[in-house]
């Protein structure tokens, strides 16, 4: 049987209304366990737009996506979260009471981690990956098809072949060029919506020889028993020929599910879920929705909404973390517990 990791509160997403959750649980002596399906921290704002200027968060004039969540992590730092990315919770069961929740949560990476408390701050749901329309193609993910890197030692010394034209397929061509036995980019035009210092990179490695690129499309894959030995690849000429090839990674963009949440037993509505506004709890005890996933009367999307839900969503909290442990409102300016937990004083 796989570890049981345990922890106070598991927070599922780690955009920017998970990561203030953790700063607001710990001020309050309570650990955080952050799990996300993306392969680093920063939710929409890191993933989707992490250049977009945005306006209305108190204090900041102007602040990049990036930027935010970079702020975020160095807020968050003094309390150690813990991180799970590059994983989606698969399943999740109720195995406390309503007086004393604890919960058994499980990841499609085979992780087990039981938490006193859930904050679901998961945005519109859970980022899944876009699907190439290739038919035959379910036989092979996770096998030789992937969507991300999990471990990057699983491609060395092996052909692969990327698709894709934005940040995420030239990241990635480039991270793997020196591990893989061969690199090959295929996207479907010469232009990409990539970082210009990638592009040019990708295009120094093709003109050396280092990496191949391939102006067209995979149209059929080919292998046996999940395992690709090649691509169909139609040219934008009108060729069409197999290319070899061990793994194929699509980087076509990412859409979002609500995904597993929808049968964890909590009640929704129109793929939300209800909360009331004075602990942003759901409608099972000890599990909190805060951010985009939830709704309420006078419900708006904006971030700073999210950082005063999770906000009151942790006061209630620290009731199932600390059942029998009175809590003190305090103010970080005048408390100097507060100050040296966030290493100030």
């Amino acid at each position: 049987m796989n570890e049981v990791l345990s922890t106070d509160v598991a927070i599922i997403g780690a955009g920017p209304i998970g990561l203030f959750a953790v700063f607001e649980l710990g001020l309050l002596d309570i650990r955080c366990h952050l799990i996300d399906i993306l392969p680093k921290a920063g939710g929409q704002c890191a993933e989707l737009y992490p250049e977009k200027p945005i306006y209305d968060i108190p204090g900041f004039p102007v602040i990049s996506g990036q930027e935010l969540v970079d702020n975020l992590m160095k807020q968050i730092h003094p309390f150690g979260p813990k991180f799970h990315l590059g994983e989606m919770v698969e399943r999740m069961e109720v195995v406390g009471t309503a007086e004393q929740p604890l919960f058994r949560i499980g990841t499609d990476n085979d992780k087990t981690i039981e938490s006193k408390s859930v904050f679901i701050a998961a945005g519109g749901g859970s980022f899944q990956p876009k699907k190439p329309p290739i038919p035959g193609l379910d036989a092979y993910e996770n096998k030789s098809v992937f969507y991300s890197v999990r471990k990057m030692d699983h491609f060395k010394g092996r052909r692969v072949v990327i698709v894709g034209g934005g940040d995420s397929a030239l990241d990635w061509a480039l991270n793997l060029h020196p591990v893989a036995d061969r690199i090959t980019l295929v996207h479907r035009r010469d232009a990409f919506r990539a970082a210009p210092h990638s592009v040019n990179a990708m295009r120094e490695l093709v003109n050396s020889g280092d990496m191949e690129f391939v102006l067209g499309q995979v149209t059929a894959v080919k292998g046996d028993g999940g395992q690709l030995s090649a691509l169909t690849i139609r040219r934008e000429n009108g060729e069409v020929y197999d290319h070899p090839c061990d793994d194929m990674m699509p980087f076509f963009g990412l859409t979002m599910k609500l995904g597993p949440i929808a049968g964890w037993g909590i009640n929704l509505h129109e793929n939300l879920v209800p909360v009331d506004t004075a602990k942003f709890e759901t409608s099972v005890p000890g599990i909190f929705a805060v951010g985009d996933i939830n709704t309420y009367p006078g419900k708006l999307k904006l971030i700073l909404s999210g950082f005063h839900e999770a906000t009151l969503a942790a006061q209630r909290a620290h009731r199932y973390v600390y059942p029998d442990k009175k809590l003190t409102f305090q103010y970080t300016t005048s408390s100097t517990s507060l100050q040296r937990k966030l290493g100030v004083s």
